[in-house]
């Protein structure tokens, strides 16, 4: 058994799938799956791993979020691999600790163990504040690192106050000893931030690219992208319209296609070593839109993946 075993509750296929039979080559058969108490994956040999975080307390008016991971399952277990040799594990999920807190240590442990063992960890949560645990999975790794945000807003909150979904980035900026080399937002919407934020992130030297400005030529985040060791996915960055599982989403955003193809470029970056999804609420969904189109982003990262030179 693995030493991050303890952190987790299998996946419940039956509830994921329904009565649907897998197919042969449908991710569902491919992936190593924590589906029962004592089959826990061996990760010899494995690349990537499905990571699903139940937590949403901190999510402000987002609760239910926690509901995501399985309802992206449901989607992911059923896509085909593309003609690439799938190694993934899927851990199950973490279960919310007695506290936050708990969930907190869960997360960062496990996010630790997977680099060391360089596996990428794909995160699937929960609320977007689980970002804060997943940088402090690299603080004993002894090496500064980049996060990329890609999100509508700063989230950098008043870090004076207790972590929420939209204030993890100040704690992140001024938690000590500091290991961000540096922070880059791509996609934020400027009637969402307010000036006082835009100005800190310019002081900061943290670089910012606004929605229309990466729209507009979407290649362009690329480079951006590559120079990530970290990156959090906030899925009301994703146009309501695309992407409508969240009480917060906007008429703006990126399009469906717009979001897999950022994922693609962050699976072929090799500095990369972990990846978060959230704040995916199946309770606002329309016919699992959203969890269809967060499984098809992680196929896209995973061919990314895959392809890399």
């Amino acid at each position: 058994m693995s030493d991050i075993a303890q952190f987790f509750s299998p996946v419940n296929i039956e509830e994921v799938l329904g009565n649907v039979s897998l197919r042969e080559f449908q991710f569902g058969s491919l992936f190593l799956i924590h589906d029962g108490r004592d089959n826990f994956p061996e990760l010899e040999g494995i690349d990537l791993a499905i990571v699903g975080v139940r937590e949403s307390r901190n999510s402000g008016n987002n609760g239910g979020c926690e509901l995501a991971p399985d309802a992206v399952r449901t989607y992911l277990y059923k896509l085909y691999g593309g003609g690439f040799n799938v190694r993934v594990a899927d851990l199950g999920n973490i279960n919310p600790g007695h506290t936050t807190e708990d969930t907190y240590f869960a997360l960062r442990q496990t996010v630790d163990f997977l680099i060391r063992k360089n596996i990428i960890p794909v995160i699937i949560g929960g609320s977007q504040d689980l970002t804060y645990p997943q940088f402090l999975g690299y603080k004993d790794l002894e090496q500064t690192i980049n996060v990329v945000a890609i999100d509508s807003t700063f989230d950098l909150g008043n870090p004076d106050e207790d972590i929420t979904n939209t204030s993890y980035l100040g704690k992140i900026i001024l938690y000590q000893p500091n290991y961000l080399f540096n922070y880059s937002n791509i996609g934020y919407q400027t009637y969402l931030v307010d000036q006082s934020s835009t100005q800190m992130m310019n002081r900061l030297y943290f670089d910012s690219y606004r929605l229309g400005q990466v729209r507009d030529k979407i290649e362009e985040a690329e480079p951006i992208i590559r120079q990530a060791d970290m990156i959090t996915f906030d899925i009301t960055s994703i146009k309501h319209s695309d992407a409508p599982a969240n009480p917060n989403a906007s008429p703006n955003g990126f399009y469906a296609e717009e979001a897999c193809q950022m994922m693609r470029y962050a699976g072929m970056n090799d500095k990369l070593s972990s990846i978060g999804i959230y704040e995916i609420n199946p309770g606002y969904d329309v016919s699992g839109k959203t969890s269809h189109l967060a499984a098809q982003m992680i196929w896209c990262f995973m061919e990314g993946y895959y392809n890399r030179k």
